[in-house]
């Protein structure tokens, strides 16, 4: 198997959390602090409004940068709460999560030996992000006395 695998690929470490998640879902009463995922069931409403949406037969691929009325209404809520103004048409795209939008950026910014600082402490997929891109990571460390600036 491995000799299908890029260099790139082979690079990359496992993550350590996910050992520890390994061994928490082998254990009762253990609650996972990780991935990120919600402790709560979808809402209703949610879960309703996808059920709508396929029952209409809204199944198809969507733009590349998502549905045009998400787009415009995420434009709408960023101007609206924050100020800022940011056009749907061209400099607003909707990924599945935050993960695949860092990997997007990584992948659009970074030219192969491109230096890309990191702070520490990190989010677990940055280091094989920047990797992965082909560029070379720069661990960076913060402190909380320093309120982890850099």
């Amino acid at each position: 198997m491995s000799q299908l695998l890029s260099q790139r690929i082979k690079q990359i470490a496992p993550s350590g959390i996910r050992k520890f998640f390994d061994i928490a879902n082998q254990m009762e009463n253990v609650i996972s602090l990780g991935v990120g995922e919600p402790d709560f069931a979808t809402p209703w409403h949610i879960r309703d409004e996808a059920i709508y949406s396929l029952e209409k037969k809204r199944t198809a691929y969507t733009a590349n940068a998502g549905l045009w009325e998400l787009r415009q209404e995420i434009a709408t809520y960023l101007e609206t709460r924050f100020g800022l103004e940011y056009s749907p048409q061209d400099q607003i795209l909707v990924t599945v999560g935050g993960s695949e939008a860092i990997d997007l950026a990584l992948r659009a910014l970074v030219d192969p030996g491109d230096e890309v600082i990191v702070p520490e402490p990190t989010y677990v997929s940055y280091l094989p992000g920047v990797v992965l891109a082909g560029g070379v990571p720069v661990p960076v460390p913060t402190y909380e006395e320093r309120e982890f600036r850099l």
